[in-house]
């Protein structure tokens, strides 16, 4: 029977294939697939550390070495990163650290390449203890390699957070925690809590967030009590704040445009009965999360795939009550969770973002009924996407006024509310809710 693969070379295949425009998410669930769950655990972690942190390991690995390597010998500068990552960020013993790299260059085929890494690694390990080292003095001159991300997203934080930039860049360095939507209708939160007390595990509310759960420590979904009977779902407590913004009542008709993978449908749903819900997703392979998420709700809803810029005629003609845009983004605001959107993401992908956006609630703003609400949400923390965006729409269409959101979470923008990450637990979103009136 043969071994499983490694995780550690796993983690670095990952990372290549992020590095080559694939997303984590993408290349994760395969990529692991075979591995039994201690071993899984670690590789999903490693994928994810090496993603929040490439920026900085690749600048620290670069310096010490006397020459580049060649292309062909791209999994040799991986395997240095992965072994600076677990001198730099994990408990791992240096020595450990440092010797299992040495031992996967065997692995690798690659022996020759032993003696390099280890020369590599034993300079960062002894670095690392020397406060005045060249290490420490590149960590603190270069904001970029100290929080390993971008120099125009670290620009662009200054410029629309100057008093906040800094706590921004530590919170998006943080593994984000595990939250989760309870189905209020079904059960209250106070029940839910104490149940898990009874079970051991660490958990509390947020008193801006009635649906929200925030755990001490993540678990396996598998293992959470009710997620399989659709009493629970896993979602980030600013995600949560869209379906109560939409103000659902009772019998509307309601759409959930970018809808995939349908966490915040099956929150719509849970709020009131008889709700005609169509989620629409420009994806029809993401469709089929939302299907899954809705049958392990056990709620119904219309799928329907499609570009939400060019929506069906008939949509304009019957009109929607409620409209959730949650417009296609830079994912700026959730790196927590998606570490390789900082390796993904160009600055120049704002502008054609920003555009698709525009079209969008253009297009969807011609399906909204008379005193009907549209809620514009991205998890983008870029202004370009959010209060500029709406602050041009507004200009556009006269019949859309803007509704003050309440302020008991987040920031006021000059339109709208923007979470930022780390704060309150959530992720970083946007959200703005327009309501239709008489010209």
């Amino acid at each position: 029977m043969s071994q499983p693969p490694d995780p550690r070379l796993i983690a670095i295949r990952n990372l290549a294939a992020v590095l080559d425009g694939r997303s984590l998410d993408a290349v994760l669930p395969a990529s692991t697939a075979a591995l039994p769950e201690q071993q899984r655990t670690l590789a999903r972690e490693l994928s994810y550390g090496l993603c929040r942190w490439y920026r900085q390991l690749h600048a620290v690995v670069a310096a010490r070495l006397k020459k580049p390597l060649r292309s062909k010998d791209r999994d040799i500068h991986l395997l240095m990163l992965l072994g600076v990552y677990q001198l730099m960020h994990t408990r791992v013993p240096p020595h450990a650290a440092v010797s299992t790299a040495v031992d996967l260059t065997h692995q690798l085929g690659r022996a020759w390449a032993g003696k390099l890494v280890n020369g590599v690694l034993r300079a960062v390990q002894r670095e690392l203890a020397n406060e005045h080292s060249a290490l420490h003095a590149q960590l603190a001159g270069d904001l970029s390699i100290r929080y390993a991300q971008p120099k125009w997203f670290v620009r662009a934080m200054h410029k629309a957070w100057p008093a906040r930039d800094e706590a921004i860049r530590a919170a998006l360095q943080q593994r984000a925690p595990m939250t989760l939507r309870l189905n209020m209708r079904r059960q209250q939160r106070a029940g839910y809590l104490a149940g898990l007390a009874r079970q051991g595990i660490a958990a509390e509310g947020l008193a801006s967030v009635p649906d929200a759960v925030v755990l001490g420590e993540p678990r396996p979904v598998a293992k959470l009590p009710g997620f399989a009977e659709g009493l629970v779902s896993v979602q980030d407590a600013g995600a949560q704040l869209a379906a109560r913004l939409l103000d659902v009542r009772k019998g509307q008709r309601i759409l959930d445009a970018c809808a995939a993978p349908g966490g915040k449908t099956g929150h719509i749903l849970e709020l009131a009965d008889d709700l005609d819900v169509t989620a629409m997703d420009v994806d029809e392979a993401r469709l089929s999360r939302v299907q899954e998420n809705l049958e392990r709700l056990g709620l119904p809803a219309t799928l329907y795939a499609g570009d939400a810029a060019q929506p069906p005629r008939a949509w304009r003609e019957q009109g929607f009550d409620r409209i959730l845009v949650d417009a296609p983004c830079s994912a700026t605001g959730v790196m927590r969770r998606h570490p390789d959107v900082r390796l993904l993401r160009r600055h120049e992908d704002i502008a054609a973002l920003a555009a698709r956006q525009a079209r969008i609630l253009d297009a969807l703003w011609a399906c909204l009924r008379p005193a009907g609400k549209l809620l514009y949400a991205t998890c983008s923390l870029m202004p370009q996407e959010n209060e500029q965006q709406m602050h041009q729409f507004l200009q556009r269409q006269p019949d859309a006024r803007s509704i003050e959101l309440p302020d008991t979470w987040g920031h006021d923008r000059e339109v709208g509310r923007q979470t930022l990450p780390g704060e309150m637990t959530m992720d970083g979103f946007y959200y703005a809710l327009l309501e239709k009136v008489d010209g």
